[in-house]
């Protein structure tokens, strides 16, 4: 698929109700509705498609109704309305393989376990579609599902803003520069800081302290 394929369609996957408001699983609804509010446009409902439709010009934003395990039947949907083909459609989704915030900008591949990103390969007939992947943290050996439809850490909710804001600004230079632009900017991996140089010598014993006393 051509990296600079212009984008029609973005979808942010999620559960609609107030219940799973800011849940992990709800990060894609939380970007859409941030970038929402950047184009100033508003969603609509579209019972057609299943589904909460904004437009901005030539480019939709979609925010599927359908709870997350079908969401490849309202995306399919618009798709076929609009006549949009899957490489023109741009996916945003919770991912617990990466860190909580870290962004990955993919052209396609697999559902990764994710049921909403299996229901649309299946929905669409292939996975050649990029996507934005939004880390939300592993499970740690808890439930996934509680995992990822319980809410986000309070103590990290500072730097989820600017996580969230990133991953807008990653789907608007999608949209508007092109998917090679994006990824340029948001896959780079930080290269580690090499280490400092010893001045001295370093003492042994300091790595075996004597034992404690009673």
């Amino acid at each position: 698929m051509p990296e600079d394929t212009a984008i029609r369609l973005i979808a942010g996957l999620g559960n609609p109700g107030r219940e799973y408001e800011n849940t992990r699983h709800n990060a894609g609804f939380m970007i859409l509705d941030r970038l929402a509010a950047r184009l100033k446009v508003e969603f609509g409902s579209e019972r057609k498609f299943e589904a909460r439709l904004a437009r901005s010009g030539p480019l939709f934003l979609l925010k599927p109704q359908t709870y997350m395990n079908l969401s490849g039947r309202s995306v399919a949907a618009v798709c076929q309305y609009y006549k949009i083909p899957p490489a023109e459609v741009l996916i945003v989704h919770d991912d617990v393989a990466l860190s909580e915030g870290k962004l990955r900008i993919r052209l396609s591949g697999s559902a990764g376990g994710h049921n909403g990103m299996r229901s649309i390969i299946a929905c669409l007939g292939t996975d050649q579609f990029p996507r934005i992947r939004f880390g939300v943290g592993a499970a740690d050996g808890k439930n996934l599902t509680g995992h990822v439809l319980g809410a986000f850490d309070p103590v990290s909710l500072e730097g989820l803003d600017k996580a969230l804001e990133n991953a807008v600004e990653a789907a608007s230079i999608c949209a508007l520069r092109g998917l090679t632009a994006a990824m340029n900017h948001f896959n780079k991996e930080e290269k580690p800081k090499p280490p400092p140089r010893a001045t001295r010598q370093p003492d042994p014993a300091a790595d075996h302290p004597p034992p404690p006393t009673e």
